[in-house]
């Protein structure tokens, strides 16, 4: 029986935290889905429910429970996505020793961590069974087994040789390490989801330290873990609740389900949040439109609760501007400075003419080419394409192998000025925190000669700094001759290799090794202009005005400008341009409707629901599109915008 309290208003939701709080004090507690929406009050509401359970707020039922966990020395698990929601969620909950707050990838380490036996029976199970899939999959395509099909057996063969020579496996949340025994976040999710399916130990160690685990942004955690959890929560009274809040129509990651409504065990108690506590009324109605609408090409259903805006948040500005995306990125950018000014009039805000709105993109390589750190951002992808973007907690640093550009490089350009002056004091400084004096000679004579070697090498990095015409090549050349800094073994052959890059791959016809990409990686790299380095380096810091949609779920501004443009996105996963009616759906597109695939409008239509419901006051929609009148009449007969909200682009 639900416990929610029937109210209206902005007390809509009044009910919802006593209604969890029933669900996981009854016995045998009952597992839930919370679908939470965007600006929904969902982190308050986890808070609310655990400050109960845990006796810091007056409930009976809930101190109950708060005694129980004590007596048994266990804790409540609010296992979230990112380091920074760890910290937002401990800061309000405050110190709480019935609740232990983690990251998904610490939650999975602390389970395996030490079990090396266990680790390596997991990982060869796992990778033998995709080695397995993609063998079958071979053999069903028209021309058979290709070569890159044989590669690509060959590396999968190679990993689990690896695995099974391993004896101690080594993790950590917060770094990309390597070399032997180094295993990355992928693999030790799918570890610790095979081992709970398969080993019983491990199942019991979770239940004996967290009868409750609550899982933040759900719709986005890794499909083997969370089903692997369901599993076990899946009857009343197994020893492990289960508790999944979030919101589908956020999904924005691959490895969560499509529709993870439909996935709930039969049984779970479904309880929801309607209020949207971020936005003004337009912002709320035009997601609330967006994700109804009955688009050719959808295959997801539109289920889900209909937000409502606070009473008070009744106003709210909405624009769509159409342009022709045959335009090159600074007439773009022009066009979109022109954007800003009707939504400074529109919205009468100031904001938007002096650049203090948040420009969202569809992905991390159009922002590159709008922030003039393409070519760096790109060779980076190739290197490591999980650590080459932001992670939206501004913990990334990029590639692992990468870090003396990006850290100790970088530092020692802050100590150049702009006609190539060197300040002596702040660079000494960075070599001794670096250890790199730590490695003098004591004789004085040697000393002398090494130091004199250390300020050459400098003073040649500070000429090659202030030229714009650089390349990273030319710019880390000396610091590599003289050994200024310690430096990581694959930067140091990568470099020392003077072979051509490989050829890249034929998209869609051929499969590149994981070495051949790697070396392209390097190859771009180092003949990237230097100057593009801070630029990207200050992007992976959270510190640009440019983001993704990726880096942003979660966060809200003020005013928001989406900036749609497939051209320059490189991504055919996804299509603004044939969601607005300025495309058409590709033969794929047709042949996933018909099996009832996620398709490309599927996609399209969430990134375009999450970017939308960051905006708070005002929120301009930027499309550039291969044929802007075939745009323009769809969003006019699409029922989202009125007459006036649509404006195209002027071509000069």
């Amino acid at each position: 029986m639900s416990a929610t309290i029937s109210a209206g208003g902005n007390e809509r939701d009044a009910g919802v935290v006593e209604e969890i709080c029933v669900y996981l004090t009854e016995r045998p507690p009952r597992s839930f889905f919370l679908f939470a929406g965007a600006g929904s009050g969902k982190t308050r509401t986890l808070v609310e429910v655990l400050r109960r359970l845990t006796g810091v707020t007056p409930h009976e039922a809930g101190e109950k429970v708060a005694r129980g966990l004590r007596l048994t020395g266990r804790s409540i698990r609010v296992v979230t996505y990112t380091k920074n929601a760890v910290a937002v969620i401990g800061g309000r909950l405050g110190d709480n020793d019935l609740v232990n707050v983690s990251t998904i990838h610490s939650f999975c380490w602390e389970l395996i961590d030490g079990f090396n036996d266990d680790i390596r029976e997991a990982l060869v199970a796992v990778t033998q069974a995709k080695l397995d899939k993609k063998r079958e999959d071979a053999k069903n395509k028209p021309r058979g087994v290709s070569d890159s099909d044989l590669a690509e057996f060959a590396e999968l063969e190679t990993d689990i040789a690896g695995y099974r020579e391993t004896s101690h496996f080594r993790y950590h949340p917060d770094k990309n390490l390597y070399g032997p025994g180094a295993i990355q976040h992928t693999h030790v999710l799918n570890a610790t989801a095979w081992l709970l399916l398969n080993k019983p130990t491990l199942r019991q160690i979770l239940q004996d330290r967290h009868p409750v685990v609550l899982i933040d942004e759900s719709q986005d955690t890794m499909k083997s873990m969370l089903d692997a959890l369901m599993v076990l929560a899946e009857s009343p009274g197994a020893g492990l609740t289960l508790g999944l809040l979030g919101d589908h129509r956020q999904r924005i990651y691959a490895d969560g389900h499509a529709d993870l409504p439909t996935r709930v065990p039969t049984g779970w108690a479904k309880p929801e949040l309607q209020m949207n506590h971020r936005s003004q009324r337009r912002i709320v109605d035009l997601i609330n439109r967006i994700w109804e609408a009955k688009l050719e090409g959808r295959t997801q259903p539109a289920n889900g609760v209909v937000q409502q805006p606070r009473v008070e948040k009744d106003k709210g500005t909405v624009r769509i501007f159409v342009g022709p995306s045959e335009l090159n990125s600074n007439e773009k950018a022009k066009r979109e400075s022109w954007c800003a000014e009707q939504m400074a009039e529109a919205a009468q805000a100031e904001a938007w003419r002096h650049g203090s709105h948040q420009l969202l993109a569809l992905e991390h390589k159009l922002v590159a080419t709008r922030g003039a750190f393409l070519s760096v951002y790109e060779a980076m992808d190739l290197l490591d394409p999980n650590a080459s973007a932001p992670s939206g907690s501004g913990e990334n640093k990029g590639p692992s192998a990468s870090r003396l550009l990006l850290e100790e490089l970088m530092n020692l350009a802050l100590c150049v000025g702009p006609n190539g002056a060197v300040n002596e004091y702040a660079a000494t400084e960075l070599l001794r925190r670096s250890g790199s004096l730590d490695l003098l000679p004591v004789d004085m004579q040697l000393r002398e000669v090494r130091t004199q070697q250390m300020q050459q090498a400098i003073a040649q990095f500070a000429a090659a700094v202030t030229n714009p015409e650089s390349t990273v090549a030319e710019v880390l050349a000396p610091i590599l001759s003289a050994e200024l800094f310690v430096v990581d073994p694959r930067l140091h052959d990568a470099f020392a290799d003077k072979s051509p890059p490989p050829p890249a791959p034929i998209p869609r016809r051929e499969t590149e090794t994981k070495d051949a990409r790697i070396r392209r990686g390097w190859c771009a790299l180092f003949a990237a202009p230097w100057r593009e380095l801070a630029k990207y380096r200050r992007y992976l810091a959270g510190g640009s005005e440019l983001a993704t949609h990726q880096i942003v779920k979660g966060s809200e501004f003020l005013h928001v400008m989406v900036v749609m443009d497939d051209s320059q996105a490189g991504n055919n996963q996804i299509s603004y341009d044939k969601l607005f009616g300025g495309k058409v759906l590709s033969p794929n597109d047709l042949k996933n409707i018909k099996n009832g695939k996620e398709t490309t409008i599927d996609r399209s239509l969430r990134l375009l629901y999450v970017t939308c419901s960051r905006a708070r006051e005002s929120l301009a929609l930027v499309l550039w599109s291969e044929a802007p009148e075939d745009a323009l009449k769809q969003i006019r007969s699409s029922g989202w915008f009125e007459y006036d909200e649509i404006q195209e682009i002027p071509a000069s």
